[in-house]
């Protein structure tokens, strides 16, 4: 792993901290350290949720431009599956937090170029395809409170209390069912790009599957003796 990147683990939660000043600018070496880290944490027992972290100032200004003009065709062809900018970083985690002075953005389109990784499908997916593709035709930055009410982000709060706002929002999975939120993320993610039968079918499959585990013996036995809310999971 790079020293750009960092996995910091601590009570169940892992950080992935990017630290390249100034803005944190997404060039190969901090790609390859977040695939890097990611890979880290998703491996880890002790990691429960996750949080990607830029720091107090940015979380990250988007792909290297300097670094992506030198470029080639077949470069771009071997990259693309990891280039990418700050905004499509934050698109493909479950939750978004930013402070209340962050802006988010797609300006590739001033660049002659369209988001290449995940942008146009992720975004399209979260504010709907009108929205998406004002801002990726665009390219403008929309600030906190428009991408609270156009549901790019789900929580705005001071710019200094971003990170523990992060970790209140992912502190109550950790000691969780595990291989059942596991089950319900993919669930979700898997059913929104499918039609509602195949996404149903994911669904049951998904469901019939965590009879299996140890946590479902556990949070059915404690819901019949305790009623809800009081079980005490394994993770396994």
């Amino acid at each position: 792993m790079t020293d750009l990147v960092r996995l910091e683990v601590e009570a169940g939660i892992g950080t992935i901290r990017i630290a390249r000043p100034p803005m944190n600018a997404l060039n190969i070496e901090v790609q390859e350290g977040l695939r890097a880290a990611a890979a880290e944490a998703s491996e880890r027992r002790d990691v429960s949720a996750v949080i990607v972290y830029g720091g107090e100032k940015v979380f990250a200004a988007g792909a290297d431009i300097k670094e992506m003009q030198t470029m080639s065709y077949t470069d771009m062809v071997e990259r693309s599956g990891a280039l990418g900018g700050g905004c499509e970083l934050a698109l493909a985690c479950d939750f978004r937090v930013v402070g209340d002075n962050a802006r988010l953005g797609q300006p590739e389109i001033l660049l002659g170029l369209i988001p290449g990784a995940g942008g146009t499908q992720r975004l399209a997916r979260l504010v709907g395809p009108a929205r998406a593709k004002e801002l990726i035709f665009s390219g403008r930055f929309v600030a906190a409170d428009e991408a609270l009410r156009i549901g790019l982000v789900d929580e705005v709060v001071d710019a200094a209390d971003v990170l523990a706002a992060a970790r209140r929002r992912v502190e109550p999975y950790v000691g969780g069912p595990a291989f059942a939120l596991r089950a319900a993320k993919e669930a979700v993610d898997r059913g929104v790009e499918v039609d509602l039968d195949t996404g149903l079918e994911i669904e049951r499959m998904q469901f019939a599957g965590l009879f299996a585990t140890r946590d479902r013996e556990i949070g059915v036995a404690s819901f019949v003796e305790h009623g809800p809310g009081k079980a005490r999971f394994e993770g396994r």
